[in-house]
């Protein structure tokens, strides 16, 4: 006979550690939404240096690092809004929050990214034939400040974390910085000889091939985050194999893994009891099963379906538990 009641332990809710970790979850987002402010204020001002060095120098160079920094700078700020969505409270039409929120923050800024790259990639291909008179002083001084004004940023976003909406902006600032000491070089280059002006552009073509490059690795992360696959840093034969070692557990199926986000995941499982145990005993060996995979796989949110033989999705059954009807894989 078959034990189909359903078993819900959530890690936000059910114990006061929990809570504990709800919490600190809160503050990190609170002290994320601080350096994001301040890198965004880093980058602001940046733009407007640099476009403003552009024009004074005819630098598509200095355009396309300002545009690459605007990218930055609108990542950033939705970024900002992302993680004060994060802190808001489940509802009953979001019971799980607003965790996607980075994540649709992190696509939306590749995306720009991109557009950006494809414009920049298209001055700079117009001024292939006709560089022009270049002024590296103004270049170099310029790239300068935005290189160490990029270093300052994406040292403030580097948290550690595996938070990908930090890691794409602590990437892009990083990146900026790069590309902005081969301003300075191409600047230097200029002022030194008074040749070599097609760097410029040549150098902005890279910029954007640059840019289009680094935001792949974050659109891949992220989209394999919306489809629910299963995070790439769980093995599922250890995670099953550590269901399985909890006494009383002999079997595990249906065992499903994804991410809500880059740090909170989600794991929902059918889990082959040993014999027959009442419901209190079925409920000590889920919470065994649950605090086993908590902290040691990252999950935050567990649902087990408890059986004492393993069932089959397309046959529904009742059967009593101390008196009780027990609920099948297919009920909400």
């Amino acid at each position: 006979m078959t034990i189909r009641a359903r078993r819900s332990f959530p890690a936000s809710h059910d114990t006061e550690s929990d809570a504990t970790g709800a919490h600190e979850r809160g503050d990190r987002h609170l002290a994320r939404s601080r350096r994001i402010g301040i890198a965004l204020g880093a980058n602001l001002l940046v733009v407007v240096v640099e476009v403003s060095g552009a024009v004074a120098a005819h630098s598509v160079a200095l355009l396309a690092d300002a545009g690459h920094d605007l990218t930055d700078v609108a990542g950033l700020a939705l970024g900002f809004v992302a993680v004060r969505l994060v802190r808001r409270s489940p509802t009953v039409q979001r019971s799980y929050g607003y965790h996607r929120a980075t994540i649709v923050s992190a696509l939306a800024n590749v995306v720009l990214a991109l557009g950006i790259a494809v414009a920049v990639a298209a001055l700079a291909a117009t001024r292939l034939g006709r560089p022009g008179h270049l002024d590296g002083g103004i270049v170099a001084v310029v790239a300068g400040f935005a290189a160490a004004a990029n270093t300052a940023g994406a040292l403030v976003l580097a948290d550690g974390s595996h938070d990908l909406n930090l890691r794409a902006g602590m990437l892009h600032l990083a990146g900026d910085a790069v590309t902005s000491v081969a301003v300075v070089l191409v600047g230097v280059v200029v002022l030194t000889t008074g040749h070599f002006a097609m760097l410029d552009p040549v150098l902005s073509l890279v910029i954007a091939l640059a840019v289009a490059g680094r935001g792949w690795s974050v659109a891949r992360a992220s989209l394999d985050i919306l489809l629910e696959a299963s995070p790439g840093d769980v093995d599922i034969d250890q995670l099953r194999a550590a269901m399985t070692a909890v006494p009383g557990v002999t079997e595990v199926h249906d065992l499903h893994c994804w991410s809500l986000s880059s740090e909170v995941r989600a794991l929902s499982a059918h889990v082959v009891l040993d014999g027959h145990p009442s419901l209190e005993q079925a409920n000590v060996v889920g919470e065994t099963v649950k605090s086993r995979i908590g902290r040691p796989f990252g999950i935050a949110h567990t649902t087990l379906e408890l059986e004492c033989e393993r069932c089959t999705d397309d046959v529904r059954q009742t059967c009593p538990i101390d008196g009780r009807a027990a609920i099948s894989p297919t009920d909400g």
